[in-house]
């Protein structure tokens, strides 16, 4: 995108805008952005899944597990909303968010599959429904999506 300023002189006839390029218009910024997006985007349904299964599945009757889902739903939030504004004051922040977001998809992804093979908490899950699909395909990409936001800029800083 392109931003525009005005120069002024001490002239008094009006000088034309200038259009100055910035970084988001390089193709790597871009591609960068998307996958930023897309993960942010990833976590958030992460998030959301876990919410559905904890109201409306009744895992908040479930001792630890429920809390957990509960705190997974708030931390998807968190971190997806930090990633999704351009703004540019959050550019610090991006890369700790990104890695959080890897690491809440990572941890959701391989405590699910702990689960299904032998109690978690005193806990275990059986079969494969639709919420839980749909929260091991948001956990896949999320993970894939925000490695490689995360390459993008490290390959930019250095």
């Amino acid at each position: 995108m392109s931003q525009l300023r005005e120069r002024t002189t001490n002239s008094t006839r009006p000088v034309p805008d200038e259009a100055i390029l910035s970084d988001a218009d390089e193709p790597q910024n871009r591609t960068s952005g998307v996958l930023r997006i897309l993960g942010a985007i990833a976590v958030l349904v992460v998030g959301a899944v876990h919410l559905q299964q904890y109201v409306g599945d009744g895992y908040s009757s479930v001792s630890v597990i429920g809390p957990l889902f509960l705190l997974n739903f708030a931390g998807a939030t968190v971190i997806g909303l930090g990633l999704l504004p351009p703004a540019a004051r959050l550019a610090v922040v991006r890369p700790l968010l990104a890695l959080g977001g890897m690491g809440l998809a990572a941890a959701s992804f391989v405590l699910l599959f702990v689960s299904e093979h032998q109690p978690l908490f005193g806990f275990q899950e059986h079969g494969y429904r639709a919420g839980i699909v749909v929260a091991l395909a948001a956990e896949a990409v999320a993970v894939v999506a925000l490695a490689g936001y995360l390459a993008a800029w490290a390959r930019r800083r250095g």
